[in-house]
């Protein structure tokens, strides 16, 4: 039965009521300001393990047999879920076996094993999710153990509906919008349903990094597809194909999805710590980086914004605050070819860059017996149009070599 049922998630909600925090349900002034519409943050981050995911992950093991749990529990999750299944192993002091794909941020490994304990062993394998939970089902068919789903599992499913049971409770006025990040799709599997239940004029709107739509592709294909290839810089929310429960409860649920690329992500994470001192993860902060998409529709309107988690690793601010630049258009890099001759660099920060124009990168070496000498240069602009009359300014003095941004295979192999 492909059916989420409000007395299953109400019963689930019970079973969290000493695990899971009730997070609360803010206006949040600088987005209500800037769309004209009343903005809410569901503060999913501020959870015990900082994510929603504890609760689809204690409410199914705790729906679980002695038997079942005798040998104890396996997962496989890029962090937040692993951290769920950790505190759960902790708190019901049993063996967990939590695989985690090989470039999680090292961040997210620490918290599990500080939420765990000595209840639980993480085994770090593969590239991605997929890779990992790959490697999670064999050794736990191996082992005799029983495997916890990050999101493809009713139990899971209607723990983490519990924050749109959450949310109506809350809520003074009717929620006409509500904007949910979509990785798996457990999170707006139960959340949809709630609310098609008991809120059906609210709009469902599912947001994605445009670097793995998965849902999107599922949606459109009629049932759940693998994407070949993923961008999993938005780890939390990069998953190769959907869960197929997941789908079934969605196709139906689901007004609109929608993509968010990396680099609006990016700007939106800066954003939210600049100016509200919210600190987020690049999946926390998808449905917020989407609400420029629906600034017309949304305005004067009541909107939520679920906030997924926060366990960003402080070590990824510069290249958070890198792809922000590079999507805003104010970070460009080129290969410059400089004459072989005194004089040639100060010629170019004098006249071919502009009086607000910062190079951040520079790498060149001299090669003797030629004519000119290429260096890879990064500039940050003030303005992005100003791009053209710097990119001119250098063919015209016969600085200009190669635009590095548009050539993604050079770019990352350059830079």
């Amino acid at each position: 039965m492909n059916k989420v049922e409000i007395s299953k998630v109400k019963e689930a909600a019970s079973r969290l009521s000493d695990v899971a925090s009730l997070t609360p349900l803010t206006l949040n002034f600088n987005k209500t300001k800037e769309f004209d519409a009343k903005i809410y943050f569901k503060r999913e981050d501020l959870q015990q393990v900082r994510s929603y995911k504890i609760r689809g992950a204690y409410n199914k093991i705790t729906s679980l047999s002695e038997d079942e749990l005798v040998n104890g529990v396996v997962c496989a999750s890029a962090g937040n879920h692993a951290q769920g299944v950790a505190y759960a192993c902790y708190k019901k002091k049993i063996k967990g076996v939590i695989f985690m794909p090989t470039p999680t941020p090292k961040q997210k490994i620490e918290q599990v094993k500080m939420f765990g304990g000595e209840f639980i062993e993480i085994i770090l394998t593969g590239d991605t999710f997929d890779d990992a939970y790959n490697e999670s089902i064999i050794f736990c068919e191996k082992n005799k153990m029983c495997f916890i789903p990050p999101f493809d599992d009713m139990k899971v499913i209607e723990g983490q509906a519990t924050v749109g049971l959450e949310l109506l409770e809350q809520s003074s006025e009717p929620i006409d919008y509500i904007f949910l990040p979509v990785g798996g799709g457990g999170l707006i599997s139960g959340v949809s349903s709630v609310f098609k239940q008991l809120s059906p004029e609210t709009k469902i709107i599912g947001v994605e990094p445009e670097g793995a739509p998965s849902m999107t592709k599922a949606l459109e294909a009629g049932k759940p597809v693998r994407l070949e290839e993923i961008n999993k810089f938005i780890d939390g929310a990069s998953v190769q194909k959907v869960g197929a429960l997941n789908f079934e409860i969605c196709k139906d649920k689901i007004d609109q999805m929608t993509t968010v690329p990396e680099g609006k992500v990016c700007q939106s994470i800066l954003d939210l710590y600049n100016k509200d001192a919210v600190v987020v993860e690049p999946a926390g902060a998808l449905s917020v980086a989407v609400l420029d998409q629906f600034s017309e529709e949304i305005k004067g309107k009541n909107v939520v914004c679920i906030i997924s988690g926060s366990n960003n690793d402080i070590t990824r601010t510069e290249e958070i605050k890198e792809l922000a630049l590079l999507h805003a258009g104010l970070k460009h890099y080129f290969i410059i070819r400089f004459p072989q001759r005194a004089g040639a660099l100060k010629e170019f920060i004098t006249e071919v860059l502009g009086p607000e124009d910062d190079i951040t990168h520079f790498e060149y070496s001299k090669k003797h017996n030629r004519n000119q000498g290429p260096a890879v240069i990064g500039i940050e602009l003030k303005h992005a149009d100003s791009l053209e009359g710097l990119k001119q300014r250098m063919i015209d003095r016969k600085f200009f070599g190669e635009y590095l941004n548009n050539k993604p295979d050079l770019f990352q192999y350059l830079v």
